[in-house]
């Protein structure tokens, strides 16, 4: 049965208890923070930030409100970078959402370039093919997999104000719907339907744009053509390289043993 996370930002402080959780229960490394006029902090996600809370002061009924985004992977259905990745690196979970091998990465970025959340991050470059993106794992990661041991994610764990719920996402789909309804307004249930489907729900009091979210996310076509047509194509010419070059040293030895017996 699909798993997913519920994130109700109307229950979220901001404290960021996730991001720290998430850092220390997947060893990633601390990183410089500075005073740029916002309670943000870091400035964005990165191959050691894969949680970033964002604040955002929106002008309402006269006075300022808060509001609060957590900014990670959106675990997609319909996932532009697993359509993407032509290593299996990333992939589909048996839960639905979207896991990370990183041992199979080759650092081509592709990943990178049609996520439309803007969510996988890449260390170092990928012109030398030394770089390897990263995201969250949805607490998978060999050696510190809390869902494969029965445990909820970590962010889940640690959220003060219960924010953050995990379960089976047509549970979760319910309960947020159910939410929704109650607050009534403009507010709504962001990943029910976007992607074919997100396995991190949101509970939000106002349109998607406000809170940085894309309101209608899609697919890159690119992406799509990249894994059903370009490359099979790059396979197929490596294949023919491949096969002429061996051809071409049987044609070889096959002199040679001519060759040899005509002495």
């Amino acid at each position: 049965m699909a798993k997913a996370i519920l994130y109700d930002a109307t229950k979220c402080v901001a404290c960021r208890g996730c991001q720290v959780v998430c850092k220390q229960w997947n060893e990633l490394k601390a990183e410089f923070t500075e005073n740029r006029g916002s309670y943000e902090n870091p400035k964005d996600l990165s191959p050691e930030t894969w949680i970033k809370m964002e604040f955002r002061e929106i002008p309402r009924n006269g006075s300022v409100a808060w509001l609060f985004t957590r900014r990670a992977c959106m675990h997609c259905t319909d996932a532009g970078c697993v359509t993407a990745c032509p290593t299996g690196a990333v992939y589909h979970h048996d839960l639905g959402f979207v896991a990370y091998d990183k041992g199979k990465c080759t650092g081509c970025g592709y990943c990178v370039d049609f996520c439309p959340f803007e969510v996988p991050q890449l260390d170092g470059s990928r012109v030398t093919g030394l770089g390897r993106i990263d995201k969250c794992t949805f607490c998978t990661t060999h050696g510190l997999d809390r869902i494969g041991n029965g445990l909820e994610p970590a962010c889940v764990k640690t959220c003060p104000p219960g924010a953050l719920i995990y379960g089976d996402r047509g549970e979760l789909v319910a309960e947020g719907n159910k939410r929704v309804a109650a607050l009534g307004g403009n507010a709504t249930l962001y990943g029910e339907n976007e992607l074919d489907g997100l396995h991190v729900l949101y509970v939000l009091t106002d349109s998607p744009e406000t809170y940085g979210l894309p309101k209608d996310p899609k697919v890159s076509a690119a992406a799509t053509a990249w894994k059903d047509i370009i490359q099979p194509l790059g396979w197929a010419a490596g294949g023919l390289v491949a096969g002429g070059l061996l051809i071409n040293l049987i044609v070889a030895r096959a002199r040679q043993i001519r060759a040899e017996e005509e002495k």
